[in-house]
């Protein structure tokens, strides 16, 4: 073995094999941890059974308003050089309880009625659907291959390393923040996983609007990133068969057994299958409507099994986009022809709902704030610190190093999506998801100015016309360029 394979292999055990062995430790003690009876904070307010069919005047208002605040939030926000997807998390935020129903709680009631939460979740949970299916189509396996083991050790470190970090701080919020329903090991390992992701979308973006995307720096994050995400989702899906499977009964080898045939006939049949697609568009330079249309029912199937099987929708209509064809130009077309209602109206809608689920006010006196802060700390010493250590190890220059691990630690809407999922299946409290959405807009913030500090040399320049590796004008992720399409 040559000598920088020996130095390869010593430094992959000492910062991903140790840390998984100290996790596996940390697992093992806090099954012996008892939650209180309760979940600290406050239930979470039941939306009450919604009439057959929807007051059309509510929802036509909620959408006009959601639409509305979000386009005007991000605006300000990109005047002060965030990605508009930062202003749509935060306007998510001011038409909830934490500021709108705080200000203003009568027009809050009107506006956002409990009888008609129910479909506005369901609008979102469409977006999101379409929207993973998309973040899936982003990411080529190929590419990954590209960028050597800098790529592989910064990826996995960057998971490791808030996974045990995470769990540390899940034996001390566990006895205080859990419900006795939710075991240690469910509990622990969410955190981990939502400390761990990075929103490949977000990232992208931010690269593109500083002109870093085909630099050294913005190869490394963007396939570091995509790995981060496929790991994190697949670790996430093992937990959401945990939990669910404790109320139904079914052995855990048959779930899971189930969920190994799909995968391999997703990968080996519909895979396939789908190619078609391209040699279709390379043939005629577009695809017809009816195209269009079967592979929006495929991404609907493929999202109907994977919840049957007990995991979740997004994790179909994720794996549906990580199997397409791709071909830039394919990618290209595909993404602009489903992603601009997406991003402009559906999103909107979830991180809408996401701020009517998330109050502040539940994080409440000393002790609470002590927890959020504590969050927030681990978050980014687990994210920037592993990422930095890693790559400064790999040989990258420190300030680069620095600039990857700010990178790494943006989490964005990717953040948001894990949340509500856990929010869902009852892993976290109310209280503690409030926490954590804290957590996920103030490391997305952060990224923006703290990148312009640690590599002032990259002024930050407008997005190219043409956005390389199929990467869209108007972006997954922030809908940057949607003034160009108004």
């Amino acid at each position: 073995m040559s000598h920088n394979n020996r130095v390869f292999v010593t430094t992959y055990a000492l910062l991903v094999v140790v840390p998984l062995i100290a996790l596996l430790a940390i697992l093992r003690y806090g099954q012996k941890l008892a939650a209180p009876v309760s979940a600290a904070g406050v239930r979470t307010p039941h939306l009450g059974m919604p009439p057959l069919m929807p007051n059309l005047f509510i929802l036509v208002l909620q959408i006009a308003a959601i639409v509305g605040v979000s386009r005007l939030v991000g605006n300000l926000f990109r005047r002060i050089r965030q990605p508009r997807v930062v202003g749509e998390m935060f306007a998510g935020i001011l038409l909830g309880p934490s500021m709108l129903g705080w200000a203003a709680p009568q027009v809050s009631a009107y506006l956002f009625p409990a009888s008609s939460l129910g479909y506005l979740n369901a609008l979102s949970q469409l977006g999101l659907i379409i929207f993973m299916f998309l973040v899936g189509m982003n990411i080529n396996p190929a590419e990954l291959k590209e960028q050597g083991r800098a790529a592989v050790l910064t990826s996995h470190v960057s998971i490791t390393a808030p996974f045990l970090l995470a769990g540390a701080l899940a034996v001390y919020l566990y006895p205080r923040m859990a419900d006795r329903s939710v075991s240690f090991t469910a509990f622990a390992l969410f955190m981990g996983a939502a400390m761990s992701v990075t929103a490949f979308p977000v990232l992208a973006r931010i690269l593109t609007e500083r002109n870093m995307l085909q630099s050294r720096l913005g190869s490394v994050s963007i396939a570091c990133a995509a790995v981060d995400d496929a790991t994190g989702w697949c670790i996430l899906a093992y937990i959401v068969v945990l939990v669910r499977n404790q109320g139904t009964g079914t052995p855990l080898w048959l779930t899971f057994s189930g969920i190994a045939v799909f995968g391999l006939l997703m990968i080996f049949g519909v895979k396939w299958f789908v190619q078609r697609f391209q040699a279709m568009y390379k043939e005629r330079g577009q695809l017809t409507e009816g195209a269009l249309a079967l592979i929006l029912l495929l991404v609907l199937v493929s999202a109907l099994c994977t919840e049957w099987l007990g995991i979740h929708l997004l994790f179909g209509s994720f794996l549906m986009g990580a199997i397409m064809p791709k071909g830039h130009r394919f990618v290209r077309y595909v993404l602009d022809r489903f992603e601009t209602i997406t991003v402009t109206l559906l999103l909107p809608l979830f991180f809408a709902f996401t701020g009517l689920r998330t109050s502040v006010r539940m994080v409440q006196g000393r002790e609470m704030w002590t927890y959020c802060a504590l969050i927030i700390l681990v978050a980014i010493v687990g994210k920037v610190g592993g990422s930095m250590t890693a790559s400064a190890l790999a040989g990258m220059p420190v300030r680069e190093a620095a600039g990857l691990g700010l990178l790494m630690n943006t989490r964005g809407l990717m953040g948001l999506v894990i949340l509500d999922i856990g929010l869902d299946i009852k892993v976290i409290s109310p209280a503690l998801f409030s926490m954590m959405v804290i957590m996920a807009f103030a490391t997305t913030f952060m990224t923006t100015p703290l990148l312009e500090w640690v590599c002032p040399n990259r002024a930050p320049a407008e997005a190219p016309a043409t956005v390389p590796r199929g990467l869209s004008q108007s972006s997954l992720a922030s809908s940057s360029s949607g003034s160009s399409r108004a």
